[in-house]
């Protein structure tokens, strides 16, 4: 996993992914087929270790709790990773550049399950009248998954976990507020905004 996080789908080599695993090229092939093979197993190993936080996510008592949950979570295992991960996202980075089409397909389709998870707890609340009946949940669910993937390529970058979480008050700013929703206290959303662009 840690392997094609940093080289990528195409720099991850077979000698880089076996030294790694501590395995000959044969045993490779013998479990996983071929590297294709062993890089779908790295996704679902990875999509399994994000699924307590996705849980937590879509258990949160109202829309905007799902948004900052889901966002700081994001934000919080791809900037602090203490050295165990490289920063940034595998889903992100592995196959932002892939001459084989099946690798970028894959990644989107792993990313697509998140945001269908969000779009249906977001029809979910519309339903039940926790969002505005104009708000549209597929375009909710996309905004968070377009704000989390724009932050883990920040954080490959560099970006520490404070200034990824200034971004999320910014994109919470601009959260719909439903008529069952307690307003923002002080307006938070707009000191938040202020408070970036002052610095």
């Amino acid at each position: 996993m840690t392997v094609f996080w940093r080289k990528g789908y195409e720099g991850a080599s077979l000698a880089d992914l076996t030294e790694a695993m501590g395995i000959n090229p044969p045993s490779l092939y013998a479990a996983f087929g071929n590297k294709e093979g062993l890089f779908r197993a790295v996704l679902e190993r990875y999509d399994a270790r994000r699924q307590a936080l996705m849980d937590r996510v879509i258990a949160a008592s109202d829309p905007r709790s799902v948004a900052r949950i889901f966002l700081e979570g994001v934000a919080d295992f791809s900037a602090d990773t203490g050295g165990r991960t490289p920063p940034g996202c595998l889903l992100v980075q592995s196959g932002l550049s892939c001459s084989d089409a099946d690798i970028p397909q894959a990644l989107a389709e792993h990313r697509a399950e998140k945001e269908r998870a969000l779009r249906e707890r977001f029809e979910r609340d519309k339903k039940a009248d926790r969002l505005p009946k104009d708000a549209n949940p597929a375009t909710l669910a996309s905004y968070l998954v377009a704000v989390a993937n724009g932050m883990c390529i920040q954080a490959a970058a560099g970006a520490t976990r404070k200034q990824l979480h200034d971004i999320i008050e910014i994109a919470l700013a601009a959260w719909p507020l439903s008529a069952k929703t307690e307003p923002r206290s002080d307006d938070d959303g707009t000191r938040a905004m202020r408070t970036a662009v002052d610095k």
